[in-house]
């Protein structure tokens, strides 16, 4: 909070000068309006999720919770979905996206990205039975084989772009794509190997197929619009958040 009223200055001077849109001023705009708008698609364990009672939970519901405490502000919950993700930031519907969000350079053409929180890579989930035959991506694209995946984000563009034979299949509520795997009307997804691993533990028919060695490599961080000085309030906080240990211990709450 001490940095707060200086970057608010920085802002406002470069705002005076011309050098930023007026639009991008996050940090005068949310003090202003005293609420963080937090963006989050509920679907994504354990990033987040919606739970029954209709209120979101997850690591990145009490991470949200955190920085809107360190701003002095409240907290708004603004759902998005993976489809829509890009154009609500756009639109200004949420000041941060977060819910483990790939950091990717199409995204990066119209906004920024906070320090990463951590690297993850997609791999496969299947039946259990079924796991020694969907080890390879040679293996998963073959006639016969279908595939289920969620739409709009950096799982049907990983699918789509190594699956050529296989069938795919789009599912559009992500928190039940899983049970359609363990009923059988899917063979398999190709997801975050974070989820992966949560998803097995919650569906025992489910094995995570080789989560430590995925078949690529990402980051993931939060979203922002185009706002030097508001990334640096945020990179800052995530600093101060890894220093201290809560970063920790929250994740440690959520993930394994």
């Amino acid at each position: 909070m001490r940095h707060l009223p200086r970057l608010l200055a920085l802002s406002a001077l470069a705002l005076l000068l011309g050098l930023v849109p007026a639009a991008a001023d996050t940090l005068a705009r949310i003090e202003a309006a005293g609420t963080l708008r937090v963006g989050l698609t509920g679907d994504y364990k354990p990033f987040s999720w919606e739970a029954p009672q209709g209120h979101f939970e997850g690591l990145d519901v009490d991470m949200a919770r955190a920085l809107a405490d360190s701003l002095g502000l409240r907290l708004e919950i603004v759902p998005t979905s993976w489809p829509g993700l890009m154009d609500d930031l756009a639109a200004e519907k949420f000041d941060i996206g977060m819910g483990g969000i790939s950091v990717t350079e199409e995204r990066r053409t119209t906004a920024f990205f906070s320090t990463p929180l951590l690297t993850d890579g997609k791999t496969p989930i299947a039946r259990c039975e079924d796991a020694a035959r969907f080890q390879t991506l040679d293996q998963i694209d073959r006639e016969g084989v279908t595939l289920i995946v969620n739409p709009g984000g950096t799982n049907e563009k990983f699918t789509r772009a190594n699956i050529k034979t296989a069938a795919i299949i789009l599912h559009k509520d992500n928190a039940t794509i899983f049970e359609e795997i363990a009923e059988g009307r899917a063979d398999l997804m190709i997801t975050d190997a974070i989820e992966t691993r949560i998803m097995a533990k919650e569906h025992p028919a489910l094995c995570a197929i080789h989560p430590d060695e995925p078949f690529d490599r990402s980051e993931k961080a939060y979203l922002l619009p185009q706002d030097e000085a508001w990334k640096a309030r945020v990179d800052e906080w995530l600093a101060a958040m890894e220093a201290s240990g809560e970063k920790a211990t929250i994740f440690g709450k959520w993930v394994e």
